[in-house]
């Protein structure tokens, strides 16, 4: 039994990118579908496909060839981190973003600065090109 789903999620998408594998199946639930829209909107993965064929459901996730990123768990299940909005500081200066829990939903941390407990802050060489045009 996982204890926790979303870094096991999180653990089986970094040893795929270092065994330079080119997709990864993670088992279906839609907190991590949600993580995982995330993700693929700010352009960490790629393409996101869901195969309910089987037994278990599974979500296949392409990676991105030289892609580079790093995962940071914040807040766990046996030691929640609640912050307030206005306190959560932008990742990398801009360059990685935060996914954030709250009404029942992943959010990025934008401009409006979303926010309740963070699941996990992903940086990395993907994200170089989203530069901050004030930075």
């Amino acid at each position: 039994m996982i204890t926790d789903p979303i870094a096991d999620m999180l653990t089986r998408i970094r040893n795929a990118q270092n065994a330079r594998k080119e997709v990864v199946r993670v088992p279906h639930s839609k907190q991590k579908l949600a993580i995982l829209k995330v993700l693929e909107a700010s352009e960490f993965v790629g393409k996101i496909e869901e195969n309910t064929s089987e037994k278990f459901p599974i979500l296949e996730v392409s990676l991105k060839k030289g892609g580079a990123f790093q995962f940071n768990r914040v807040s766990k299940p046996g030691r929640r981190v609640y912050v307030k909005s206005t306190e959560i500081k932008p990742v990398l200066n801009g360059l990685g973003i935060a996914v954030i829990g709250g009404d029942q939903k992943g959010a990025a941390l934008g401009p409006d600065r979303l926010g309740d407990a963070p699941h996990a802050t992903i940086h990395g060489f993907a994200g170089l090109d989203r530069r901050r045009d004030d930075a």
